[in-house]
């Protein structure tokens, strides 16, 4: 190592002490008190940020304590419709602020809400539906036909209620709300340990497969990458992952609403429009998967690809040959990568910013998160449809 290496080697390791040690100090205290959960934890936002912008969509925007009325009225719907602790809701609905308050809000009342991928059609569909066995579908008026479609092969009867439309004499979710209260329920909360959400794995293996997320894993997750990405009021997420899923729906919108600050919510990855998303925005973190900054890479110059606030890019895939690349052409001053499975037992991070780690455990964590890594042939395992590390 050179003279000249060392100091920004300490400087890293010093950084990722420091991001660990805020994750730690964020995700202690959970589990002493078992029924403070998410939607607690806005409605204590909300009192203490009130107007200030939580989520930023292209339609719609909610500051803090419009989020936590609109979950609100989502949780006095579930009540209304006499859904017990337990019962299922499908949410089928493309990226927008009012996602978020509707599974906020049906959770907070006991409900379980199984967030289903909206690329999903046909059999693929009906499966996702069937194995969560729901009562109830809110389903986005764009989204109507395909669940219309498989509605009467499922397993068991399910009610639609439409959202945005009222395509398929479905009654209107968005109606119902106008006559309900936005003030908060006095409904006991569900424990930590109580089931909240469905977050299917991928189906790159066979059909989608529903993993079960607890109270508790959906504030460690949000709690942990607050302090690991050390969330700010002054922070803007820009999220363009599906929220369907433990990435984009949990982490990249759930950590920065612990840490005060705000989400730009996009339908979709844009590579055209991203750097003018951020930086009319003043995004200052984005969240990402391996493939989005490889696009990026691959795209033609764009005259506002270093005009922005960025100051850290969190994410987990990013390859060995892609991340000197995209960190020196967009200027991006830190990389935050992490390994983990929705249904896993512990995650690998790699804070100090290492081109091609796949991260670790840190040895101060080892004995609460024991695990190890396994080495594979990559093509025979790759040939049984598993791959337990990363190849690179």
């Amino acid at each position: 190592m050179s003279a000249a290496e060392a100091p920004n080697t300490k400087n890293d390791r010093t950084a990722a002490a420091e991001a660990w040690r805020r994750a730690l100090e964020l995700t202690a205290p959970i589990g002493q008190h078992p029924m403070v959960t998410l939607p607690v934890v806005i409605d204590r936002l909300a009192d203490k940020f009130g107007d200030a912008p939580a989520l930023l969509g292209d339609r719609e925007n909610l500051g803090y304590r419009a989020l936590a009325e609109r979950a609100a009225q989502y949780a006095r719907w579930a009540l209304a419709q006499r859904i017990a602790p337990g019962d299922v809701v499908c949410l089928l609905m493309p990226n927008c602020p009012e996602y978020l308050a509707i599974w906020l809000g049906i959770t907070r009342v006991g409900g379980v809400v199984a967030l289903i991928n909206t690329n999903l059609v046909g059999d693929a569909l009906r499966h996702a539906i069937d194995i969560a066995a729901p009562r109830y579908a809110i389903v986005e008026a764009g989204l109507g036909d395909a669940f219309a479609l498989v509605r009467p092969r499922l397993a068991g009867p399910v009610e639609a209620w439409a959202h945005g439309s009222d395509g398929h004499g479905w009654p209107r979710i968005d109606r119902a709300l106008e006559s309900l209260s936005a003030a908060r329920v006095d409904q006991p909360a569900p424990n930590l340990a109580d089931r909240a959400l469905y977050i299917y794995t991928s189906g790159t293996t066979g059909l989608p497969k529903a993993a079960s997320v607890s109270h508790y894993r959906v504030m460690q997750w949000s709690h942990w990458f607050a302090g690991l990405i050390d969330a700010r009021p002054s922070d803007r997420m820009y999220n363009c992952l599906p929220l369907y899923h433990s990435i984009g729906g949990v982490v990249a919108t759930c950590a920065p609403l612990v840490g005060g600050g705000s989400v730009v919510i996009r339908e979709r990855f844009s590579a055209s429009r991203f750097w003018d998303d951020v930086a009319d925005h003043g995004c200052t973190l984005f969240q990402y998967i391996g493939e989005l900054c490889r696009y990026l890479v691959a795209s033609p110059p764009h005259p506002r690809e270093a005009q922005h606030r960025l100051r850290l890019a969190c994410g987990n895939g990013m390859r060995p040959d892609v991340w000197p690349a995209f960190q020196e052409r967009f200027d991006i001053p830190r990389i935050l990568e992490f390994y983990a499975a929705t249904e896993g037992s512990f995650s690998l991070d790699n804070c100090e910013g290492k081109s091609g780690a796949i991260g670790r455990i840190p040895p101060f964590l080892t004995q609460h998160r024991p695990g190890g890594l396994g080495a594979q042939d990559p093509p025979r395992c790759l040939r049984a449809g598993r791959c337990l590390v990363p190849h690179r």
